[in-house]
């Protein structure tokens, strides 16, 4: 069993497949050769942000240490291994008693990062490391994107709030991690059940047009759905007509009626028409909801609109176009011999086209200004100079196999906003530019 961020227990079932063959055929043939239990630290990292994004949003962290803890083979994956010739009897044993024992590092979630910036650090033997790589790096990807997309968007909505409502765009699996990471990114709820029941993110939802169109006339869809939930619900008014909609929303639902919302249309023409509509009827409370294919430019285009929520999908769910962070799962550091104690050396990868790594396991922090505003992300392997040692950004999240560092996602929700805060006001613009930060190695 495991206990996901809502205190709910959830049966996980293992993690250890969501892997890419080669970790296995590196391991067999360590080994082989006797290399497998060197001492050996990886780094996942980025060497870019997404083309125009100023900033980066760390999400998955906990999806990692659920991944980790749940990473290891029993016999159905041993025997799909054994029966496709995978890897060799030998191999095989030393995986049937797989656990990972070895420490993690990390940016904690929900915090921002920048080009370089040593998200996450694994150490242990090189073995039990490096059949991490691929689980690691696909929720980083998948969730620190989704969560990047999610907090442009809450900038862009400002203290409106934000409905994530993109289960359909994408796989379902996928849409439950997505809607975790856009709650971590600033936004407010859900229409995903399953999200809601595995991380206790608040869920909304009422009708869709399918509704409407069952019954003969658009008031005795209302007339049903008022009877139902009360007439604090939100009826949907773009089916027809939307100024007949509103009309008949009013006289079934009284001024009392929670909301309405729009999904077609030029939405800010029709927000300010309903609006005016709205309150000449008397329903000056009743809010105004929009949908249909937002994105954070779309959402900015509305702040003058009155508009009081927004709901988005296909965006949310893909980040905004940038469904992944690239980030890279790297060695960079390793003994010369299996033996204890033995001394780390760096290592890295000189290769031509921009992917040459830098050596060494490293620390990172965040120096800030007389204001309290982030400055630089200092990124170094020595010794960590006096001045930067209360501003380390990376926290230990595994020790000796253990995780030691299980949050409510509320908590992962509140560093982002934190965070965010303490960065240059540029940070909040959505035109694109070079990251908020420089990233200095010292």
């Amino acid at each position: 069993m495991n206990t996901a961020d809502s205190g709910l227990p959830v049966t996980v079932p293992s993690t250890a497949l969501f892997t890419d063959q080669y970790e296995l055929t590196m391991l067999q043939a360590a080994l082989r050769s006797g290399t497998a239990e060197r001492r050996s630290v990886f780094e996942v990292f980025t060497r870019r942000l997404p083309e125009g994004r100023r900033y980066g949003v760390v999400g998955g962290t906990g999806r990692v240490l659920d991944a980790v803890e749940n990473f290891r083979f029993e016999e159905r994956e041993l025997d799909f291994l054994r029966e496709r010739s995978i890897v060799d009897g030998p191999t095989l044993e030393w995986l049937a008693d797989y656990r990972f024992r070895g420490d993690i590092r990390g940016y904690p979630e929900g915090e921002v990062y920048f080009p370089g910036s040593p998200v996450m650090r694994v150490e242990g033997s090189f073995a039990e490391c490096v059949l991490l790589e691929t689980v690691i790096l696909s929720i980083l990807n998948h969730d620190s994107a989704v969560a990047a997309a999610a907090s442009r968007m809450a900038v862009a909505a400002g203290d409106r709030p934000l409905m994530e409502m993109g289960a359909r765009r994408t796989h379902e699996l996928a849409a439950v991690a997505a809607s975790r990471a856009a709650y971590v990114g600033g936004f407010s709820t859900t229409s995903d059940l399953a999200a809601g029941f595995r991380y206790g993110i608040p869920t909304v939802g009422t009708s869709a047009h399918a509704f409407t169109l069952l019954h003969d006339h658009e008031r005795d869809a209302f007339v049903a759905q008022v009877d139902s939930l009360g007439s604090g619900t939100t009826l949907l008014v773009d089916t027809y007509d939307v100024t007949e909609a509103v009309r008949s929303a009013v006289e079934v639902a009284g001024t009392e009626l929670g909301a309405v919302r729009i999904d077609s249309g030029d939405l800010l023409l029709i927000a300010h028409r309903v609006r005016q509509q709205l309150d000449e009827l008397g329903a000056k409370q009743t809010k105004i909801v929009v949908t249909s294919d937002l994105d954070e430019y779309a959402i900015a285009s509305l702040a003058a609109a009155p508009v009081d929520a927004y709901g988005v999908g296909t965006q949310l769910v893909t980040g905004s176009g940038h469904p992944t962070c690239s980030m890279v799962y790297k060695l960079v550091a390793r003994a010369g011999s299996d033996e204890p104690g033995a001394p780390l050396h760096p290592v890295a990868k000189k290769s031509m086209g921009g992917k040459s790594t830098v050596g060494g396991a490293k620390w990172a922090a965040r120096p800030v200004d007389a204001d309290g505003v982030a400055e630089a992300e200092v990124v170094g392997t020595g010794p960590v100079p006096g001045g930067l040692s209360g501003r380390l950004l990376q926290t230990e999240l595994v020790r000796g196999g253990e995780v030691v560092a299980r949050e409510p996602l509320d908590a992962a929700r509140d560093r982002h906003r934190a965070a965010l805060s303490r960065l240059p006001m540029s940070a909040r613009q959505l035109s694109r530019g070079e990251p908020v930060l420089p990233t200095e190695h010292v």
